[in-house]
C-alpha cells in the first residue's frame, strides 16, 4: 500500500513539473510520451462553467512606472513582437527552459546545464526566456544571461509563482528577483490553478501590485483551461492576463480554449509545442513531405507552425545545434494549403499528454519548490 501511493505521489509531482511552459524537446534523445491518467476535462468552459462577459469599455491597464521602464528589447534573427492587450510588445518566439528530468535531481548540475543553455540560446538571438521557480534553476539561468554578454533590458524574462508562494506572493516575486539577479520580471504567471480560489486570488492581487509598482511588464495564467472556476474568478479582478499559457501542438490544436482567450484579448503561448517528443508527430508523413519542400526539418515546421497561428512559443533544448535550428525559422512561410494540412492533424483532447485534474492532485502544489545556493565559476 505504502509503495502504491508512494508512486501515485511521485507521479502526480512529476506531471506537475512538466505541465508547465518550456518542457525540454528538440534533445537528442526525445522523451517518451506519457499519458495522462486524469479524467478528460473540456477544453474550454461548459455551459455551467459560462465566463463573464468582458466589459468592452473597460481599457487594459498599463504597468505601472518602476524598474522595468529601463526595458529596450528590439527584434534579433528576424523574430517578430507581439502586442499584448497592454500595450507591451513581447518577442514571439523564445526558450523554455524546464529540463529537470535530465539532471537527475542534481540541482548543481541542473543550474549549470541551464546556465549553458539559456547563454547559447542568446548568443544565437534569443530575446525570450520561459522559467519558473519550480524549475529549481533560476540561478542558473540568471548567471546565463550574464554570461551571455546581452543586457538584461534586451531580453524578455519570464518567471512563475508555485502554488505553494500564492499566500505571499508579493514577497516571492521579490524572491525570484534575488534568484535571477534582475530588477524586474517581464512577465510573471501563476504557474498552476491549485488550491481554493481566494488564496489564488490573494496572489493575483499581489501580482496586480507588482505590476503597477513597474516590476512586472505582464501577467499571466498558466494551465488555468483545466479549471474554469479558478480561470472565471481572475477574469474578475481588475487587472485582466495578458498571456494564457496552455499545452498546444498539432496533435492537441485546442480550438475552444483559444476561442477563450481570443474572448478576452488574451495572448496564447504554447508550451509542449513538439508533442512531448513525440515520434508519432516528429515522423508524420505530413510534416515530412512539408519539411522536404521547404528544405527544413519536422521540427522547424512545427514552430513555424506556431508562430503562423499566431502563437507565442517556447521550444526547449539543452542542445547548442538544436537551439540554433529551432529560430532558423523567419526565412520561410508556410503554405495556406500545408498550414491546413498541418491543422486536419489536431486530435481534439484525446491528442493532449497532459490534462491535470486539479481537484485529484492539489496536493501535491503545496511544497516548496527546492533551492540552491552553490557557486559558478
Amino acid at each position: 500500500m505504502r509503495k502504491t501511493v508512494a508512486l501515485l505521489l511521485a507521479l502526480a509531482l512529476a506531471i506537475s513539473l512538466t505541465a508547465c511552459g518550456g518542457a525540454t524537446e528538440n534533445t537528442d534523445t526525445a522523451p517518451e510520451s506519457q499519458e495522462s491518467t486524469e479524467p478528460a476535462q473540456s477544453d474550454g468552459p461548459t455551459q455551467s462553467d459560462e465566463p463573464p462577459a468582458p466589459d468592452a469599455d473597460t481599457l487594459v491597464e498599463a504597468p505601472g512606472s518602476g524598474p522595468a521602464d529601463g526595458s529596450r528589447i528590439t527584434s534579433v534573427e528576424g523574430v517578430p513582437f507581439i502586442t499584448l492587450n497592454n500595450g507591451v510588445q513581447m518577442p514571439q518566439f523564445g526558450l523554455g527552459t524546464q529540463i529537470q528530468s535530465l539532471e537527475n535531481g542534481d540541482l548543481g548540475v541542473l543550474n549549470e546545464t541551464s546556465r549553458e543553455a539559456v547563454a547559447a540560446a542568446l548568443r544565437s538571438g534569443y530575446r525570450h526566456l520561459d522559467d519558473a521557480h519550480g524549475y529549481l534553476q533560476e540561478r542558473g539561468v540568471g548567471q546565463g544571461i550574464r554570461d551571455s554578454g546581452v543586457p538584461r533590458e534586451e531580453i524578455w524574462i519570464t518567471d512563475k509563482l508555485w502554488p505553494s508562494e500564492y499566500g505571499d506572493a508579493y514577497n516571492a516575486i521579490d524572491g525570484m528577483l534575488e534568484r535571477l539577479g534582475v530588477e524586474y520580471l517581464d512577465l510573471v504567471y501563476l504557474h498552476h490553478p491549485a488550491g481554493d480560489i481566494d488564496t489564488i486570488v490573494a496572489a493575483w492581487k499581489d501580482m496586480e501590485r507588482a505590476y503597477r509598482e513597474g516590476k512586472i511588464r505582464a501577467l499571466g495564467i498558466s494551465n488555468f483551461d483545466n479549471r474554469m472556476d479558478a480561470f472565471n474568478a481572475i477574469m474578475e479582478q481588475e487587472i485582466k492576463p495578458q498571456i494564457m499559457q496552455i499545452e498546444c501542438h498539432p496533435f492537441a490544436q485546442r480550438q475552444g480554449t483559444r476561442e477563450l482567450a481570443e474572448q478576452y484579448n488574451i495572448q496564447v503561448e504554447c508550451w509542449y509545442p513538439l508533442g512531448h517528443g513525440d515520434q508519432r508527430l516528429l515522423n508524420a508523413e505530413t510534416l515530412e513531405s512539408i519539411a522536404a519542400a521547404h528544405d527544413k526539418s519536422v521540427v522547424q515546421i512545427i514552430v513555424r507552425w506556431h508562430i503562423q497561428e499566431g502563437f507565442s512559443v517556447i521550444p526547449g533544448s539543452t542542445n547548442p545545434d538544436h537551439i540554433q535550428e529551432n529560430i532558423e525559422i523567419f526565412d520561410f512561410e508556410l503554405t495556406d494549403e500545408e498550414m491546413e494540412l498541418i491543422r486536419a492533424m489536431d486530435q481534439g483532447e484525446s491528442g493532449r499528454y497532459f490534462n491535470i485534474n486539479y481537484d485529484f492532485m492539489g496536493g501535491m502544489f503545496s511544497g516548496a519548490p527546492r533551492e540552491w545556493e552553490g557557486d559558478f565559476e
